[in-house]
């Protein structure tokens, strides 16, 4: 039986806003701790490091969002492990965030003049000190603006939760059209809600680039 679009489908699209941002969070505060060690190791000294995270970077930016979810999601259960669907999607964001926010941050580090790292080198300072004191604190105002901008990307990245079951806000939306068979009216509704989430952060970042976008030399 077809049900009428309501007012009670509108609040379900809208209570399910808050595991879209539930994930998004997850998987941005899981990708910037990985991000951190995947741009540090790909401006490390050491050419081990730099490889290895250089393999990281090209696996998760060279192969689909979706497969990776797939594979966290029903490749568990081939060590006996089963996982629910939030918590392969927030696997899979984090995994897929931190190759992305590393790469970000890999730029904005190498983005340094390199006046600051030849003196840092030249009083002596250990790479960690350095880095600590001089280089990321300065990479780090550079940062802002890209990495509010990945943040959008992700919080559209997280509709691709619904193919392994979970149920934000796209997930949500595709319940209320086959109760409604009303796909433009609901899936509309839903784009607008990306909108809102979305918008205002674009704009963000846009006024963030603007005003940290020179470094000078």
């Amino acid at each position: 039986m077809i049900r009428q679009f309501t007012s009670a489908e509108f609040m379900f699209l809208l209570m399910a806003v808050r595991w879209t941002l539930l994930l998004s969070a997850i998987a941005f505060v899981g990708g910037a701790l990985g991000g951190v060690l995947v741009a540090l190791a790909r401006t490390a000294p050491y050419a081990w490091l730099r490889a290895t995270a250089g393999t990281y970077i090209q696996i998760f930016q060279g192969t689909p969002l979706l497969m990776q979810l797939f594979l966290v999601f029903f490749g568990a259960n081939l060590f006996g492990a089963a996982v629910d669907p939030l918590t392969a999607a927030a696997i899979g964001l984090t995994l897929n965030g931190a190759a992305f926010l590393g790469e970000i941050w890999r730029g904005c580090i190498q983005a340094i003049p390199k006046g600051q790292w030849e003196a840092s080198t030249a009083l002596g300072l250990h790479y960690v000190t350095r880095m600590k004191e001089i280089i990321l604190p300065q990479a780090a105002k550079i940062a802002v603006a890209p990495t509010v901008g990945f943040l959008v990307l992700l919080v559209k990245s997280t509709s691709l939760a619904s193919i392994i079951g979970f149920v934000e806000l796209t997930r949500a939306g595709q319940i209320v059209n086959n109760a409604t068979f009303r796909p433009f009216l609901v899936f509309g509704i839903v784009a607008a809600i990306y909108f809102v989430l979305c918008w205002p952060l674009s704009l963000y970042s846009r006024h963030l680039e603007k005003k940290f976008g020179t470094v000078s030399r």
